[in-house]
């Protein structure tokens, strides 16, 4: 009834676009169905049984992104876990949640986690258990460096607690894997037998 009530006074408007949306919707019809047109895909990754996400990292999806992780939009994690939830393929989501964990700098300056977000959103929208089981050291951020320093030097991930049997490692956007790959190189070492990922956008 309030939001109902605050609508009339102040009419919701799109996270993205800022044009008018329904009650309790953070998208406008518009931007939902340029979200629509963008197609899931599936990506090798070494390390990994599966990777998959949602969309391609381009229109509404990279501004999705832009707006959550730069804009700090955070309710917006809800809406990235509930597209994943909704197209994932069902095989993939069994097991545990664990987020990819962000850079200690990175999470202190911004003040608070892409990931952990979009992960506990999942998790609430499937019933799976979330497990923040892994840690990463500071080090050279990922954006920005060519494919090739990444893939050599990649993040340092390790476990922070005992590790799920099947783990569902959870990002907003995959590139080239590196980072999955240390997350799930850590999971392994500590005895966990399947590692899939899911994200949201996959950027080329």
């Amino acid at each position: 009834m309030l939001a109902e009530l605050l609508g009339l006074v102040a009419p919701p408007r799109c996270c993205l676009c800022a044009q008018e949306c329904g009650l309790r919707e953070q998208l406008c019809e518009r931007c939902e169905s340029g979200l629509r047109g963008l197609a899931p895909c599936s990506t090798p990754v070494p390390g990994l049984d599966a990777a998959w996400s949602a969309a391609p990292y381009e229109g509404v999806a990279r501004d999705l992104v832009v707006a959550l992780k730069f804009a700090a939009r955070l309710p917006l994690a809800r809406r990235v876990g509930a597209v994943i939830a909704e197209r994932a393929p069902t095989d993939l989501l069994e097991g545990v949640i664990v987020p990819v964990p962000a850079a200690p700098a990175r999470r202190r300056w911004r003040g608070f986690d892409a990931a952990e977000g979009i992960a506990a959103a999942l998790s609430f929208e499937t019933g799976l258990p979330l497990g923040r089981c892994l840690r990463r050291s500071q080090g050279r951020r990922q954006v920005g460096r060519p494919r090739s320093e990444r893939l050599a030097a990649p993040p340092r991930v390790r476990l922070a607690g005992p590790p799920p049997d099947a783990a569902v490692l959870v990002d907003d956007v995959v590139t080239t894997g590196a980072t999955l790959g240390a997350c799930a190189r850590a999971l392994r070492a500590g005895g966990c037998g399947r590692v899939v990922a899911l994200t949201f956008a996959r950027s080329r």
